[in-house]
């Protein structure tokens, strides 16, 4: 072998070898969800029944910023971090809705719940829409739920409320499992929310 070939076989090798431990360096994705209120404070609520007051969730809107697989966090005031190791488990939009419409079934004992769209011959009895505004972790730990929503009657005919939350979560540690924990909390206040508002409409039984 020439000379000239055997540096080239050389170069060659080391950059196959600088590849394969890139390979090898590199760890593996986790994947997170959000999840619902526990079991607890089904509880305390009671059983979900049958004929319990019809709710319709959706749309829910997010800001372009968020709608991506990895995991969203806020760096500085102008600086955003992609967790490009820790990713959603789902579209966080998808996970949004499944998760405030688990939420309201249990605060609002109704088994009765419709993610947008539904279909049409689907009778509403109060359709929430939300408006994301900021939905972060900052530095310091903390969870920020930024969120316009409103509140409508049957079948989405009338505008009965039309609200803003803001609602901050301490996470209890600093990695991602912590983080996504304190979102769920931030989403399942922002659900105790929206059923008491749901309550103060719902018209009472006449006692018998």
């Amino acid at each position: 072998m020439s000379p000239l070939r055997f540096c080239r076989a050389v170069v060659l090798g080391f950059a196959c070898m600088g590849t394969m431990m890139g390979c090898a360096a590199t760890q593996p994705s986790k994947f997170y969800l959000l999840t619902p209120l526990p079991n607890s404070e089904t509880a305390k609520q009671g059983l979900a029944v049958k004929d319990g007051v019809a709710i319709g969730i959706g749309p829910i809107d997010l800001p372009e910023y968020l709608n991506r697989p990895q995991i969203v966090t806020r760096a500085s005031r102008n600086e955003l971090g992609l967790a490009e190791f820790n990713k959603w488990g789902e579209p966080l939009k998808d996970n949004v809705s499944r998760v405030l419409a688990e939420n309201l079934s249990i605060l609002l004992s109704t088994d009765r719940t419709a993610l947008f769209p539904w279909n049409s011959s689907t009778a509403i009895d109060y359709q929430i829409r939300v408006e994301v505004i900021r939905f972060v972790s900052g530095p310091g730990g903390n969870s920020f739920l930024s969120a316009r929503w409103s509140l409508y009657g049957e079948n989405g005919r009338e505008v009965l409320l039309v609200k803003k939350s803001q609602i901050t979560k301490r996470a209890d540690g600093q990695d991602y499992d912590a983080l996504v924990a304190a979102m769920s909390g931030n989403l399942a206040d922002l659900s105790r929310e929206i059923a008491t508002a749901i309550k103060a409409r719902i018209p009472k039984k006449p006692d018998r």
